[in-house]
């Protein structure tokens, strides 16, 4: 069982940036691909970034992409998300996910049903 701890949520506002963390319990951190979810009020949870387990692969949904930088520190089992020039678009709740994709080491994972945990999330509220 992975447990997932985001932090760095917050309120900023537009053209602004924040730095959110994900702590991960697993010391078999470097198995899992990992990625950065959001959720806005009354809409489904989507994709914002991912990254393989290893060659540091990233995926970017279109919306972030040249935004947002995911990173990732195996020797501190985290997982980073690195967000500049913020627009209030970008306000929603913040998850980030690990996936264990066996031995499709550089790959990402980009849909929900394909992590396998969770973490309880962070508020990024990003004022106009």
């Amino acid at each position: 069982q992975v447990q997932l701890v985001e932090s760095g949520g917050g309120l900023v506002q537009a053209g602004g940036s924040l730095r959110l963390s994900c702590a991960a319990s697993e010391r078999t951190f470097s198995n899992y691909a990992m990625g950065w979810f959001r959720q806005a009020p009354g809409k489904e949870r989507v994709a914002v970034a991912a990254i393989s387990r290893i060659y540091a692969n990233t995926y970017y949904a279109d919306y972030v992409k040249g935004r947002f930088t995911i990173s990732r520190d195996n020797a501190k089992n985290t997982v980073y998300l690195q967000m500049n020039s913020l627009k209030p678009e970008d306000t929603a709740v913040y998850y980030c996910a690990a996936a264990d994709l066996g031995q499709r080491y550089g790959s990402v994972a980009t849909t929900t049903r394909e992590y396998n945990y969770w973490g309880q999330g962070t508020q990024v509220t990003v004022s106009s």
